[in-house]
């Protein structure tokens, strides 16, 4: 049977610049240096591997990944090569592009994609080229695996039984890390996930994304080794709290593919620890990276399937978070009378959570402040298709304002600019201006790049009062302040933000 050219290696091969002779070099070289001096590649098999579809033999396909991340800036899988692997079952299985991936692979494909990941950030390389997935194929690749409850399949508790090894093998992992965890050392990576989040949140993703996907790729490490049922849960939701970060903190700096498919892990470990309204919030995250992008329709595919896929479980005020997400996106296609009666279902399931069952810890940061800042924002976005809205959008936004707490920063530069976005909307240039400028006071003290978004989408709007003195100041003070575009941390060929959503509290 005659071979079909492999059209994702090809694709890649052309984005390096490589020559077929210079990229057998380099694979003998970079196989040498991880260990494998006896390995000989030529012109004629790179020829191969790329028009004649052949897959190499270990350890090449990873020599590969490593190369191709190191060149491209990104992380590139050996999936995104498109050679597939041989799991326990012997069925080939994809990682990252066949979804969703076997429950045996979670652990694998999280301790590899955060392994590249390092490396890129060892080397001072900016995420870049790959492309994000449309909401509708993660919708049609994961419903019915969110919906069914995990296999749970037998497993050793010697880490190096041969099917174990043989995964971890594939990935470079280094076996001898695989040992045994106790209820204190998990105890002690729970407080770490409240420590990150909360630095997430006060200064935004930039400065601790690093550390938080190392951390992941330590509990990636971890996972290889079965522990007893309660630890092993304790362990994935662990896994689905650091990958969330990661996925959120990759996000807020632009590395908008990176992050898809760290909320995608983040499912798959929630999932794995039987949590389904985690997995359901973590699509959800996805989901607000879609409206972020531009992509509403796509993230209200993606919404359909956190809801449901989150199951009777979800507390009230979970379901009332997703509403809210709901809400953006049709806010972002101009569907106001949705917008409206999808908020007005988010307000009634928060008020209707007693709080008698306590939130996971995943929640604990969607309160009544953020309750209202997100309907500031969803009525801010939905004044770009309806002016008459804007007053509704500034006072709810100044509620949210007046709740938040300390710590908080980057949610109170965000219900800043929403107020003044939505004062020059509502034809308010005074006020207006008076709140732009409270967000001037501390957005440089903040990493997160979806503040300078907002900020972008705000400056628009200064437009038709640039003949006022005051907002003529202001639009200088904005431009000088600005980071340029260059120095965005951006994976070039994705759609800028969408208009009027550029930002999730």
């Amino acid at each position: 049977m005659d071979r079909q050219p492999n059209t994702r290696l090809a694709d890649l091969f052309g984005l390096a610049g490589w020559s077929k002779g210079e990229l057998a070099r380099l694979v003998n070289r970079q196989a040498a240096a991880m260990g494998h001096p006896q390995l000989a590649t030529d012109t004629s098999r790179v020829r191969r591997w790329i028009d004649m579809g052949e897959t190499p033999r270990d350890p090449v396909p990873k020599v590969l990944a490593s190369l191709f991340t190191e060149r491209l800036g990104r992380v590139v899988t050996i999936e995104d090569l498109g050679f597939a692997r041989t799991g326990r079952s012997g069925k080939r299985q994809a990682a990252m592009d066949g979804l969703p991936w076997a429950p045996e692979r979670t652990a694998a494909v999280l301790t590899e994609f955060t392994g590249m990941d390092l490396m890129l950030n060892r080397r001072g390389l900016v995420g870049a080229g790959a492309a994000l997935a449309a909401g509708s194929a993660l919708t049609g690749a994961m419903h019915d695996w969110l919906h069914s409850d995990p296999a749970h399949t037998a497993h050793s508790n010697d880490p190096f039984a041969a099917d174990t090894f043989d995964e971890l093998d594939q990935i470079g992992f280094d076996r001898y890390e695989a040992a045994p965890v106790g209820s204190q050392e998990i105890d002690a990576l729970e407080r770490s996930v409240e420590v990150f989040r909360a630095w997430d949140a006060a200064r935004g993703g930039g400065l601790q994304r690093k550390a938080v996907v190392g951390q992941l790729n330590e509990v990636g490490g971890m996972l290889a080794y079965r522990h007893p049922d309660h630890l092993q849960r304790r362990l994935w939701g662990v896994a689905a709290n650091l990958a969330v970060l990661a996925g959120w903190m990759s996000h807020d700096v632009g590395l908008e593919p990176t992050a898809q498919k760290y909320f995608v892990i983040a499912a798959h470990a929630a999932r794995e620890g039987g949590d389904r309204p985690r997995a359901g919030e973590a699509l959800s995250r996805a989901a607000r990276q879609m409206v972020h992008l531009g992509r509403p329709d796509e993230a209200l595919d993606l919404m359909k399937l956190a809801k449901s896929g989150s199951g009777e479980a979800a507390l009230p005020r979970t379901r009332a978070m997703f509403y809210t997400i709901e809400a953006w996106a049709q806010a972002s296609m101009g569907r106001g009378q949705a917008t409206r009666r999808t908020l007005g279902e988010a307000e009634e399931l928060f008020i209707s959570d007693k709080g008698d069952v306590p939130p996971p810890s995943w929640m604990q940061l969607f309160n009544e402040a953020d309750l209202y800042g997100m309907e500031g924002l969803v009525y801010r976005t939905l004044a770009e298709h309806d002016p008459s809205v804007a007053p509704i959008a500034e006072q709810h936004a100044k509620k949210a304002l007046a709740l938040r707490e300390d710590g908080r920063q980057r949610s109170t530069i965000f219900d800043h600019i929403s107020i003044a976005s939505a004062c020059f909307i509502a034809d308010d240039p005074e006020q207006a201006d008076r709140y732009a400028r409270l967000a001037l006071l501390s957005i440089g003290e903040n990493s997160s790049h979806r503040t300078w978004d907002r900020l972008r989408e705000m400056y628009r709007l200064t437009g038709q009062y640039a003949n006022y003195a005051k907002i003529q100041d202001l639009r200088k003070e904005i431009e000088h302040v600005m980071p340029k575009a260059k120095t965005k941390a951006k994976e070039p060929g994705l759609p800028g933000p969408g208009l009027g959503g550029n930002v999730s509290v």
